[in-house]
């Protein structure tokens, strides 16, 4: 038993026993650190727990209190307390043309702008990526070799870079054929190839609702249309709902986030991604999988993937190392099915090659150095600071607000009291040096206003708690 949980049951025993009474304030995350001899971060976890429990809830500028009895039961009576609500309006979804760059793009430069604390950068914190030794490799290669054949970095790439990507999928439980892997230029080209390769301008995409922007670049770019659909905070992509569109107008194609989902940070279960699978194959409609997150799993193993269940060839699954081992490299890859040889034309004809240093740098990395031991140090940090950022929202945000649960990868989807603006919560943060992702960045309408995304894959501080806790203040303000 991890510390933490043991904490959390002592605790629960405590209050089972009726040493803290119902409704009564249980000793702070400092106070319980020197009672029992642990870290803040112990506390936090263990208290996170209790709320998951349904034992504590924390009261904004208050503390940690024992739940009432019947609140309890009424929450459980209502389904998922604490998650997000889906704010689509009940009628039905019309496809539209495309066009959030402009906001992104002006968010992201006033990101990069300020020193400011970054809960709203969409990129993980690089100093956990082993860029030094990457970079020891792609020295070496290049004093190796004065200059390059063009024609060896030609599409699909380098073929012991292939090789340790193929590799890695046997190692954790998914057969892949080494010649259906094509190397783009991160999952980003890799996304663009495959929707290219699937649809032409004019076509409608079915997208997730709130969806990673990327995937909306994607179909702007390319002239394309988007239809949102529905999207549960932990079943993923509505199913239903999305039949239900597909029976209404055609749908050239489905973009989903099925692990780890950008913003939504859901891992969806595997008899929902085999019914995803079936019903886009029944309809004869490819599904463009974006798995960037794929390795920042919190659980015990690696989630399945929409590939694993297909059968037809209809699924294009895009991945790359950027999120997990180097983003300066910009290595991705895409696995299209039957649509492999048009993506190799498509990559060739887009973007010629991809450069053959870094390919070669992080292919000798996987062979030779400890990706695993890496990528455990990294899925901890990412699951201690989700549980830490979790504890301190509900801490100092006010009452109404509800959150995600990410089962992996560093984003944390917040809702707020309706009458919030991001946009303009956005801006206070950013006067006083911080940074969030306003929810009108992952949706083509304003159906989101009131959410925020928050990163908490950089370092846990002194200075970032103090900034969630300006934050709170703000949207309390606000509220």
């Amino acid at each position: 038993m991890k510390l933490y949980e043991k904490l959390a049951d002592e605790m629960t025993e405590a209050v089972r026993r009726g040493v803290f009474a119902r409704g009564e304030r249980i000793p702070s995350v400092r106070q319980a650190s020197l009672q029992h001899g642990v870290s803040i971060k112990t506390v936090l976890h263990a208290y996170a727990l209790l709320e998951s429990r349904g034992i504590v809830e924390t009261r904004p500028q208050s503390g940690y209190f024992v739940r009432d009895v019947a609140a309890a039961s009424a929450d459980a009576s209502a389904g998922e307390p604490g998650l997000p609500r889906q704010p689509m309006p009940q009628t039905p979804p019309v496809a539209a043309e495309v066009d959030v760059s402009r906001l992104v793009l002006s968010t992201l430069r006033s990101i990069r702008a300020h020193d400011a604390v970054p809960f709203g950068s969409p990129y993980p914190d690089p100093s956990l990526f082993p860029w030094r030794r990457i970079n020891q490799y792609a020295n070496a290669i290049a004093r190796r070799q004065a200059s390059w054949n063009l024609l060896d970095d030609l599409p699909p790439g380098n073929p012991e870079l292939i090789r340790q990507i193929a590799r890695r999928y046997a190692e954790n439980g998914m057969a892949v054929d080494p010649g259906e892997i094509v190397i783009t230029l991160g999952a980003t080209e890799a996304i663009n190839l495959s929707l290219q390769a699937v649809a032409k301008p004019g076509d409608t995409v079915a997208v997730e609702s709130p969806t990673y922007y990327a995937m909306l670049h994607a179909i702007e770019r390319l002239g394309m249309r988007a239809i949102e659909v529905a999207t549960h905070p932990v079943h993923g992509i509505e199913i239903e709902a999305l039949a239900q569109v597909i029976a209404k107008q055609k749908i050239a194609a489905c973009m989903v986030m099925p692990n780890f989902q950008n913003p939504l940070g859901f891992q969806m279960p595997d008899e929902r991604k085999r019914q995803l699978v079936d019903l886009l194959a029944a309809h004869e409609i490819p599904a463009i999988e974006n798995d960037v997150y794929q390795e920042l799993y919190f659980g015990e193993t690696r989630p399945s993937t929409l590939k694993s269940f297909d059968t037809k060839g209809l699924v294009l699954h895009c991945a790359s190392f950027s999120k997990s081992l180097t983003a300066s490299y910009r290595i991705g890859w895409a696995l299209p099915g039957r649509y492999r040889a048009q993506v190799e034309k498509l990559k060739f004809l887009n973007t010629l090659t991809t450069p053959s240093v870094p390919q070669v740098a992080v292919a000798d990395y996987l062979r030779q150095d400890g990706y695993d031991r890496h990528l455990r140090h990294v899925r901890k940090v990412y699951r201690q600071q989700a549980s830490i950022m979790t504890a301190l929202v509900q801490r100092f945000f006010p009452a109404g607000t509800r959150m995600s649960t990410p089962q992996g990868g560093y984003v944390l989807w917040v809702e707020l009291p309706e009458r919030i603006d991001s946009m303009r919560l956005y801006q206070a943060a950013l006067a006083r040096s911080i940074t969030i992702g306003p929810g009108m960045m992952f949706s083509m309408r304003n159906v989101f206003r009131h959410f925020i995304r928050l990163n908490y894959s950089y370092p846990w501080t002194p200075q970032s708690e103090a900034a969630l806790k300006t934050l709170g203040e703000l949207v309390t303000q606000m509220a």
